[in-house]
């Protein structure tokens, strides 16, 4: 049955973020069905935020709008991970309780607060009762971190495995999380790399991983070429099964070893476009992307963190002076904006630069 409802529209790039945040603040009115459209996120609330609240979405969300909109009832509603366990776990601990989990395949990862360590184990299995398609439960066991960006990970639930098989926009990919770095919350930011490529390109991905960026960008773009490059010997090995699973051999190029120089040795002014996506390092790299990017220009998406004080203002300046350290300059910044929250007052940025 439809229902009037308080609601807050968000760009669908913050959905993740915005349902997250509506949830910490126990606004949203899980009884209704979230809608969507081409641009839009629509989430339902249970009544419109306070001035304080409000205030903290103006923090977090950039660009949103309040309004009042008709929902459709949720039908067979599945129970939330704190109904399951409202009464197995203390009540003041109920609000600790993760508010997200990245999903992998059948495998879910959870940061489970310190707290909470010793019902770790009851979490998982609590979450493996309120996602039947998951098989396996992760909990991070350390942060991000050496030149293979893996982390520690712990099963608390279900089958002792690591591996399994991602599906993302028709394609497939084999990852393993204790081997080579992937995160589905990238996903969006694939799709809108790869609908960026024009068939005709060469694109440089100089930390491709287990491909998510160069599969997709492959797959839909059939004339397009791609050098998919990494350090991880682990994470080629699974590049090169996913190159096969989706079937673009004659597509994407993998290539093992450190980004610059292979650049250097392989690659030089050989890009169209050429992705960065190490944002803890990239800033590193970008005499390798320059020297990737072909003598007549090309488009550079360099993927960063930021934390407050800090701007993306102030990111691209230094970007930009980056740049011209190579003797090449930034004609304009296309795009930049941020992706995704990965901590208290830190995000994560993407700028699209044309470089000539």
């Amino acid at each position: 049955m439809p229902n009037e409802s308080p609601s807050i529209q968000v760009p669908k790039i913050n959905g993740e973020k915005t349902l997250k945040l509506t949830d910490t603040l126990n606004i949203r009115n899980r009884e209704l069905e979230i809608q969507k459209d081409a641009q839009f996120i629509y989430v339902p609330l249970t009544r419109r935020p306070s001035e304080a609240e409000l205030s903290m979405l103006k923090t977090q969300l950039p660009d949103f709008q309040l309004g009042t909109l008709v929902f459709a009832g949720r039908k067979h509603r599945q129970k939330t991970l704190t109904e399951t366990l409202e009464n197995q776990l203390p009540k003041n601990l109920l609000n600790n309780l993760p508010r997200a989990l990245d999903t992998i395949g059948d495998i879910a990862i959870v940061e489970i607060p310190a707290e909470l360590a010793a019902y770790a184990s009851l979490i998982g299995e609590a979450i493996l009762k309120t996602h039947k398609n998951l098989r396996t439960v992760l909990a991070k066991a350390g942060a991000v971190s050496g030149t293979y960006r893996l982390r520690e990970l712990a099963v608390i639930a279900g089958e002792p495995k690591t591996a399994t098989v991602h599906k993302e926009h028709g394609c497939r990919y084999q990852v393993d999380v204790a081997k080579a770095y992937f995160s589905p919350r990238l996903s969006h930011e694939h799709l809108r790399v790869a609908s960026l490529v024009q068939n005709s390109e060469t694109v440089v991905d100089l930390f491709a991983g287990v491909g998510p960026f160069a599969v997709l960008v492959a797959k839909n773009n059939p004339a397009a070429k791609v050098y998919a490059v990494d350090i991880n010997p682990d994470a080629v090995e699974l590049l090169q099964k996913n190159i096969r699973l989706n079937r673009v051999e004659n597509r994407v190029f993998p290539i093992l070893g450190d980004a610059r120089q292979i650049v250097q040795d392989k690659l030089p002014w050989a890009a169209d476009r050429v992705i960065m996506n190490l944002p803890e390092k990239a800033h590193e790299f970008v005499d390798a992307a320059c020297k990737a990017v072909k003598p007549t220009g090309g488009t550079v998406h360099f993927y960063c963190f930021i934390r407050l004080p800090d701007s993306i203002e102030n990111m691209q300046k230094r970007f930009a002076a980056k740049v011209a350290e190579t003797g090449r300059t930034v004609a304009k910044f296309l795009s930049a904006r941020t992706i995704r929250e990965t901590a208290p007052f830190e995000w994560q940025v993407v700028l699209d630069a044309q470089v000539r």
